[in-house]
């Protein structure tokens, strides 16, 4: 585990044999520990690996915080529940339902991933109603050993929370904050379907800033500071992604083609900025084909595109 302050580190999940695409922050206090977004359990051997070898057992896992519920984030949260039922498992109201119940979850991932699902992200468990704390926002929990304030944090999905460690000054953000694989590299928006919202993303932003973190800890991927830097460079490549997305809609042709020339657009643009290897890890964390879609959603939803 790699230390971030006195009682957190966090766990690079290697996921797919690539690192530096998801991480799980571990928040440990005398009372056990807490794990934020514990990740897919296609990744899980490598998470349980890196809490033993720090002597934490899942047993000793008192609570799953969840940013949101897209399976790179929270798919392995039934199989972790399973293997210990005394576990809590905090979630937004929207989500909530989709864990008990994850057979839409699971209909809308399959829409995007096909026949690598299993493969990506392992099996997916339903959670008991009884192992979820419901949140809404504005909330102050403990877990971990430490106090935590909630916020909702709505534009990547209408589900999203982030967690603010103010004693730590760590606000953990899941991916309101974008992704940057490459430290000190490119901040990139994802954007995929069903639920992009750029107005309340914005408003989300601001949310965050207004806690004045010293350090915003990303699921892709890790800690990032200086903060303001990083949310006014999200801020430009959001509304940078938006237009290139509405500049697609267009294009003649099919959306197949537009979502290709988008894609190309980016890898083109972040190959320049990069090199192809950082490029292609990029793409691991947030596919482009996928943040078109979410966009392009978007457009048509607010202007009938």
């Amino acid at each position: 585990m790699i230390p971030l302050a006195p009682g957190i580190s966090y766990v690079d999940l290697h996921f797919q044999g690539t690192p530096r695409v998801i991480a799980t922050a571990v928040l440990r206090g005398p009372g056990g520990a807490a794990l934020v977004d514990p990740g897919p359990s296609s990744s899980l051997a490598t998470l349980k690996a890196a809490l033993q070898g720090a002597g934490i057992s899942v047993r000793e896992v008192t609570a799953l915080l969840l940013t949101h519920i897209h399976l790179d984030h929270a798919g392995a949260t039934g199989t972790l529940v399973q293997e210990n039922p005394a576990m809590r498992v905090y979630v937004h109201a929207k989500g909530a339902p989709h864990l008990i119940d994850p057979d839409k979850l699971l209909a809308s991932a399959t829409r995007l991933y096909g026949d690598a699902m299993d493969r990506l992200w392992g099996e997916v468990l339903p959670v008991p109603g009884q192992a979820l704390v419901v949140l809404d926002g504005g909330e102050r929990i403990e877990e971990g050993g430490r106090a935590l304030d909630v916020a909702y944090i709505p534009g990547h999905a209408s589900h999203h929370v982030s967690y603010f460690a103010r004693d730590a000054g760590i606000a953990f953000v899941g991916d309101t904050a974008g992704v940057q694989i490459v430290p000190d590299g490119e901040i990139l928006p994802p954007t995929p379907p069903p639920d992009v919202d750029l107005e309340a993303w914005h408003d989300s932003l601001g949310r965050i800033e207004r806690w004045h973190p010293n350090t915003i800890f990303l699921t892709h991927f890790g800690p990032a500071a200086p903060v303001g830097a990083h949310l006014s460079a999200l801020r430009d490549r959001l509304q940078a992604a938006g237009r290139l997305v509405r500049a697609s809609l267009a294009r003649q042709g099919t959306d197949e083609e537009r979502e290709a020339w988008f894609v190309e657009e980016c890898r083109r643009a972040l190959r320049q900025r990069m090199g192809p290897v950082a490029a292609r890890e990029y793409e691991v964390a947030g596919r482009f084909d996928l943040s078109w879609r979410g966009l392009a959603r978007y457009w048509r939803k607010r202007e009938n595109v």
